[in-house]
């Protein structure tokens, strides 16, 4: 049984149809990524997956559970946590407010305490910084509070809408060096991203999405070295 099965999904915005049919599993342990042109698709699927918008059609399943019709806050509980595109971030309160808003879903004292030492582990930036209010923050320190936030959940499955947007090549690099930590660590992450050859570096498969559907799937090593991907998304002729 996958930890994650979307099974046929079809979502719009307005008149617009955003996703036809999209199909896809992620079993426990993985990073699974999605690639794609801008508009294909990517974030409207893992938005579909938390319920950030609501699919018309089709079904989400969590380890055998349908989780379609659960509204966004009872997948948290549920284990389903997402970094947001653009980090998010809770622009007037300070770094430990941020990711103290991140365990409001849990009340085990102990395991809260935990959670914030291994944040502050991956991030030593944020605990440097854990007074500073949060919009004061450079790009990179965002996507490291919204990464940490994201962990404060104690996620089982992270959703990632592209982390490295915006940041220096520098952070890019250890931006996803962190990714392979968590899921290292045990979390299973489905990774949306546009820069496929970081991407590739650290994910077990991927499907790549052209507007609205996917297109291909197949493990990361293979898809590196497909003709078409190579073009399309590697910047090979």
């Amino acid at each position: 049984m996958a930890m994650l099965e979307v099974e046929n999904i079809h979502a719009y915005y307005g008149n617009i149809h955003a996703l036809r049919g999209i199909s896809l599993n992620v079993e426990q342990g993985e990073i699974v990524t999605l690639i794609g042109a801008n508009g294909a698709g990517k974030s409207t699927t893992l938005k579909s997956i938390s319920k950030l918008i609501q699919p018309q059609s089709g079904r989400i399943i969590l380890e055998g559970e349908d989780i379609t019709d659960s509204p966004p806050h009872e997948l948290v509980y549920k284990g389903i946590t997402m970094v947001p595109e653009g980090r998010g971030v809770f622009a007037k309160l300070s770094v430990e407010e941020n990711l103290e808003m991140g365990a409001f879903s849990r009340s085990d004292t102990q395991g809260i305490k935990q959670s914030f030492e291994r944040v502050y582990t991956l991030f030593p930036r944020l605990k440097e910084r854990r007074s500073q209010i949060a919009g004061t923050l450079s790009g990179g320190e965002q996507q490291m509070l919204a990464t940490g936030r994201a962990l404060m959940t104690s996620p089982r499955l992270m959703l990632m809408d592209e982390p490295s947007m915006g940041l220096a090549p520098i952070l890019v690099e250890s931006t996803f060096e962190t990714i392979k930590s968590i899921n290292e660590e045990g979390t299973t992450i489905l990774l949306v991203e546009q820069n496929a050859t970081m991407a590739f570096s650290v994910a077990n498969r991927g499907y790549v999405m052209q507007t609205g559907e996917i297109v291909l799937h197949d493990t990361a090593d293979a898809l590196r070295k497909n003709e078409m991907v190579q073009k399309a998304y590697l910047g090979m002729d």
